[in-house]
């Protein structure tokens, strides 16, 4: 019996809260080592504390909750490990905002004071987001919730570093890096943005020595100049092959630059000759190296000009100093002409500054003895990518990959374990600090100042988050994880570097399927951004919509390796969902109210109504369930809503009221509301990884339920294949067909809804008829029909509108049923009105000029209209031609 009504309307706000407090209370979410089950681990991409929920994070929790409440109905020890990144320079950009405010910066604080500001700052704000992500219903094991900077993952970074230092793969030395004057710290190649900007190009005179020949070289970047330390040309090039060897002098400087040959010289860019400038510039730094040239760093780390360039430069911003140099160039003659030149620049993808590149000493990762065994295990198949295209843009990163600049010059994050001597410049490299040198015995140490990047801790997510390097249960039981959920946009940045760390610090894969998510579009197909005003708050979303119609539509609109087009009124597709299968429940409850449902009848009194929907349910479990697995997930999302919404709750219900309403027995009742929820349970659970909430708040009040009950810890669906019937399934469509045409009719034809029609039903195939004959009701029932005549070769009334299905003949006699008279009158108006319509268009059409000047858009929607157009009036044409026979 229902322990109660559901209300009349679907309030998510009164139901969501409720039930998580609920799993939460009785600890479904949690797992642990158990040797019974089989694991099933996802670590989820820890979110920066400084982040807001975002859409991209509600399509990637959705779909990791999905896998993961699929896994534990399946019966999998399901462990999801949720957690927070660090994110070393944009929460320190953050602090130092709100420092500014109060007229401080760091170094007023000095480091200890404002790494204290820091973590205060993260304990009040750096956790909204975790807040953010429970309200949609993720199921994480929160007692598992790890942060970067928390003890054991530290401890697990410092290991790192150590290993690979003893290793040889942890060096440092002067590298030419991407440096942000602004976050005044250097950024992997990967943390670099390039954008299209319009600039100019520069061609500047260079003297050559002892003559009266120029070489002249193009740039972007005359400030640069001021660090040049040789002029290259490409040793094919026959305009300069007699220069090679002598010496050029840097204007405004004086120094002499050696004019060397090397291949990497493009011919074709500028004048074919280009300064060499290897303090700031990476091609130009390999050439340096190359030919052993000097290297004169010409700016600080603020980007303003150093004491190395002449006086009158020292201190000017690096684009302040352009404007001088250039104007100088031109007053002494230097400067031959400017032309526009559009080309990418490199900005911090942090702060959007435009980055400089940067000769300074740093500490680097050599990735090529790691990379090669991370590039195998994906060529292999042991890892799988969905879609699968993105291994071929993996394996060309890998092939090409390069050093990994690993040090950061910001406090906020962890500090290298390097410390050094000041008396004898001994390098330690340190679990814990040393009390003295080992070298020299002073106690004069220091720690190195710098971090390292925030991508070296989240590196080692998959088994830090698990206590490595401790060998543990969990670390032997849950690792390696399954899946992966995550943006394509990292998979250089985390993606590889994750395999990587697995291999070498594991010896194994950390994860076995790595799923990347879409890019979120708004509906005109534009990136979701804050300028633009198209990316809504998901809370908002939620707040209007509930959960499960966030999570439910952002999904359904998601083909695998597809954008996404979303707007918040998309949401009103998971809305009239959720609302339709709670009008299902409210309807099934509603009848069983004083009923004592029977398991045992469930499978008893069964007519083709009970068989097709009972293949149906298995079906829709095999399909389903396979979606799943090829993680084609909006698919699964479909079969599951056409399996509900259509079939379920437009046919299966409508047909079964008869039989509950006016049954032949009180038991055939019983069997009828017995499998009905029977079969509405089992989809319930079918859709519970997509719809949480809803699902239980229905499944909870079908039965009487036990304490701690839950739906989500019941078994998933398995398929029953003896219940598949295509023959079966092809009957009953027959009949909805044939149900279906006598509706088209009826609304085509203006026929009243309150009245009921004849129909006439000619079949040559004996079965078909006894089809018909026998499932009359199902006709009367949902086609408000009164009399059926079956029969082969039946000749068509007067005054009758017909349909063909499956190349058999219905006929619905009009005569009683509308006036024919009114009714040819306004199929004549209607006629009128789309023929005229239908000219319209076709004159647009054949019109040149608007052919010519007209937008494809606005030419494929008139085309559209016009074919739209012929098809109603064809109808409209043949309707009447029943009213004139």
């Amino acid at each position: 019996m229902a322990k109660r009504e559901l209300a009349k309307a679907y309030n998510p706000q009164e139901v969501e809260d409720k039930w998580y407090g609920y799993w939460m209370k009785n600890g479904y979410f949690y797992a642990k080592v158990n040797p019974d089950k089989r694991p099933y681990t996802i670590v989820m991409p820890p979110p920066n504390i400084t982040g807001m929920l975002t859409l991209g994070h509600v399509l990637n929790n959705t779909i990791q909750d999905i896998y993961i409440r699929w896994k534990r109905m399946q019966g999998y020890e399901a462990c999801w490990i949720p957690g927070t990144d660090h994110a070393g320079i944009a929460t320190q950009n953050v602090v130092e905002k709100a420092l500014a405010k109060e007229g401080l910066r760091r170094e007023d604080l000095g480091r200890e004071k404002f790494l204290e500001r820091v973590w205060q700052w993260k304990e009040e704000y750096g956790n909204t987001i975790i807040k953010q992500l429970k309200k949609l219903g993720v199921s994480c094991d929160w007692k598992r919730e790890r942060f970067t900077m928390d003890e054991g993952l530290s401890n697990a970074v410092k290991e790192v570093f150590i290993r690979l230092y003893e290793k040889g793969l942890i060096y440092r030395g002067k590298y030419i890096v991407n440096w942000c004057p602004r976050c005044h710290t250097a950024l992997a190649d990967d943390e670099v943005e390039y954008k299209e900007q319009s600039g100019k190009l520069w061609y500047i005179k260079y003297p050559i020595e002892n003559s009266n020949e120029f070489i002249t070289v193009a740039t972007t970047r005359p400030e640069t100049m001021l660090g040049d330390t040789a002029v290259a040309v490409n040793p094919k090039d026959e305009r300069y092959k007699h220069l090679i060897g002598k010496f050029a002098i840097l204007p405004l400087v004086g120094r002499k630059l050696p004019i060397i040959a090397d291949e990497i010289v493009d011919i074709e860019f500028g004048t074919g000759a280009v300064k060499v400038t290897p303090a700031h510039d990476p091609n130009d730094y390999l050439m340096a190296m190359k030919h052993n040239l000097e290297f004169v760093v010409a700016m600080d780390t603020h980007a303003k000009m150093n004491e190395n360039v002449p006086e009158k430069y020292r201190g000017l911003d690096r684009f302040e100093a352009r404007k001088e140099v250039v104007k100088d160039l031109e007053e002494q003659g230097y400067l031959l002409k400017v032309e526009d030149y559009t080309h990418s620049v490199g900005r911090c993808y942090r702060c959007d500054t435009i980055i400089e590149p940067y000769l300074s000493d740093q500490w680097f990762v050599k990735m090529k003895p790691l990379a090669e065994k991370a590039l195998q295990v994906v060529l292999d198949g042991k890892i799988k990518f969905y879609p699968e295209r993105w291994v071929k843009v993996y394996e060309h990163w890998m092939r090409n990959v390069r050093d990994w600049c690993i040090s950061r010059q910001i406090w906020w994050g962890h500090r290298i374990p390097v410390y050094y001597c000041d008396e004898c410049g001994e390098i330690m490299v340190e679990r814990e600090e040393p009390k003295s040198c080992k070298k020299c015995g002073s106690t004069k140490i220091r720690q190195d100042e710098d971090v390292l990047d925030t991508w070296f801790s989240s590196w080692l997510w998959p088994f830090s988050t698990l206590n490595w390097p401790e060998d543990n249960p969990d670390l032997r039981y849950f690792y390696p994880t399954d899946l992966l959920v995550t943006g394509p946009d990292i998979i250089f940045f985390w993606v590889a570097r994750m395999i990587m760390a697995g291999l070498e610090f594991m010896g194994e894969i950390p994860f076995k399927e790595v799923y990347f998510t879409s890019i979120i579009r708004d509906e005109f197909g534009r990136k979701m951004s804050k300028s633009l005003g198209n990316s809504p708050d998901p809370l908002d979303v939620i707040k209007e919509y509930g959960a499960d119609a966030l999570r439910f539509t952002i999904v359904y609109l998601a083909p695998l390796g597809q954008d996404i087009l979303f707007s918040t009124k998309k949401c009103e597709i998971g809305r009239n969902f959720a609302n339709k299968i709670w009008n299902a429940g409210r309807f099934l409850i509603m009848n069983c109210e004083g009923v004592e449902l029977k398991e045992e009848l469930k499978f008893e009194h069964l007519d083709l109504a009970d068989k097709w929907i009972l293949s149906e349910l298995n079906k829709t479990i095999v399909e389903l369930t396979q979606a799943l697995e090829t993680y084609r997930i909006n698919d699964a999302t479909r079969i599951i809503y056409d399996f509900l919404w259509h079939d379920f709750c437009d046919w299966y219900l409508e047909i079964i009221k008869e039989r509950i309403y006016t049954p032949n027995s009180e038991e055939e009742k019983v069997a009828v509301l017995s499998r009905a929820i029977y079969i509405f349970e089992e989809a319930l659970k079918l859709l519970h990884p997509f719809m949480p909430f809803i699902t239980e708040e229905i499944w909870q009040n079908l039965r009487k339920r036990k304490d701690g009950d839950s739906i989500m810890i019941q078994p998933f669906p398995i398929a029953d294949e003896k219940w598949i019937d295509d023959e079966i399934s092809k009957n009953m469509r027959f009949i909805q067909d044939v149900i279906v045409a006598i509706r088209a009719i009826r609304g085509e034809m203006n026929v009243p809804h309150s009245k009921q029609c004849d129909v006439l039903i000619s079949v040559a195939d004996e079965k078909k008829q006894t089809l018909i004959n026998d499932y009359i009701p199902y006709l009367k029932r949902l086609a408000k029909v009164q009399n059926v005549e079956v029969g082969s070769n039946l000749k068509r009334p007067k005054f009758s509108a017909s349909a063909v299905v499956s190349g058999d003949e219905i006929f619905v006699p009009l005569e009683g049923l509308i006036d024919v008279e009114v009714e040819k009158k306004r199929l004549e108006k209607e006629i009128k009105r789309f023929e005229a319509m239908l000219a319209e268009t076709e004159k647009k059409l054949n019109d040149p000029n608007f052919i010519s000047r007209a937008p494809k858009e606005i030419i494929d929607r008139e085309r559209q209209k016009y074919e739209n157009f012929r098809l109603t009036l064809e109808k409209l044409r043949q309707n009447y031609a029943y009213l004139v026979e």
